[in-house]
């Protein structure tokens, strides 16, 4: 039998399902949002809804050589931070309190949203480039923990 995961890796392995939608071309990234291990709201990364994808247009940070971490207004895509935001703005549900599960650590703009949403805990399976992202989680007491190499929760019989 399979070790149960524990919750941190239940949700990532969740999240990193999520980011199994997304249509960038560059990096395919996951969010949730969780607050007494329920899940609030999902979002993974991609172009605005009904617009095309980067899929079918190519992706504009490519053609400009824009390096990773920088110049997020030079792309076509909503964070999927951003996508969990705005989803539970949608639905009416808030998130004061909540930890977001995200496969890459938040960059400078997805940091700021989380902050003044009220998200207490990051949890991430990897890192990005933006120091000033982690500069403000830290000054706003934001907890980070980076999981590596979180594997998906054993599904099917005899899985409890």
């Amino acid at each position: 039998m399979t070790a149960r995961p524990s919750w941190d890796e239940y949700f990532m392995s969740i999240t990193q399902l999520v980011a199994g939608r997304s249509t960038c071309l560059r990096r395919q990234v996951g969010a949730i949002l969780v607050k007494d291990r329920r899940i609030l709201a999902t979002g993974y990364n991609g172009a605005p809804a009904g617009l095309p994808h980067c899929t079918e247009t190519g992706c504009i940070r490519e053609r400009l050589a824009v390096p990773s971490g920088e110049r997020h207004e030079l792309c076509r895509g909503i964070h999927a931070e951003q996508n969990a935001i705005i989803q539970s703005a949608n639905y009416g549900t808030g998130i004061d309190g909540s930890t977001i599960y995200t496969t890459h650590h938040p960059c400078s703009v997805c940091s700021k949203m989380l902050i003044n949403a009220g998200v207490v805990r990051v949890v991430t399976d990897d890192t990005y480039p933006d120091e000033l992202a982690s500069d403000m989680l830290a000054r706003a007491e934001i907890e980070v923990v980076t999981l590596e190499d979180v594997a998906p929760a054993p599904v099917g019989p005899g899985v409890s």
